[in-house]
């Protein structure tokens, strides 16, 4: 049920883990369907050998793409009005990613009222992988 202007105050948040143990599959899999063949994601000898990192890691797009379903499951289908994110660190395989979004201020917009979030996504650490922020339609 998609969340309404009333029923919402700022400090509200929502929390949920988006992955679970992410796999190289989950990782090549987004390689093929976004169409970045990136080295750095799929090739292992290249990723140590040339790059120097320990081994393959997750696209950025991926994390806020995952972070992105938190934000449509809390808000309901089809009312984020704009969505982005700054890639802190490096998700590695295995990682489990817990997103949390925050309400920051519901305001009177062109689309009626209208929350605006900060979103923030952690890996298994605790480590920050991901901010960023949001707008969202509310119902009245």
């Amino acid at each position: 049920m998609p969340l309404s202007a009333s029923s919402l105050k700022v400090g509200d948040s929502h929390s949920e883990v988006v992955v679970h143990n992410l796999s190289r599959t989950q990782i090549v899999q987004y390689a093929g369907a976004s169409g970045d063949y990136n080295p750095l994601h799929s090739d292992e000898i290249y990723v140590t050998k040339v790059a120097g990192f320990p081994t393959v890691f997750a696209h950025g797009m991926l994390t806020m793409g995952l972070t992105g379903r938190l934000l449509t499951d809390w808000v309901g289908d089809g009312r984020l009005l704009s969505y982005g994110a700054r890639f802190e660190k490096q998700v590695w395989p295995g990682a489990t990613l817990t997103a949390t979004a925050t309400v920051d201020a519901i305001e009177d917009g062109e689309d009626g009222k209208v929350a605006s979030l900060s979103v923030v996504t952690v890996n298994e650490s605790g480590d920050r992988v991901l901010s960023g922020t949001a707008k969202a339609r509310l119902d009245p």
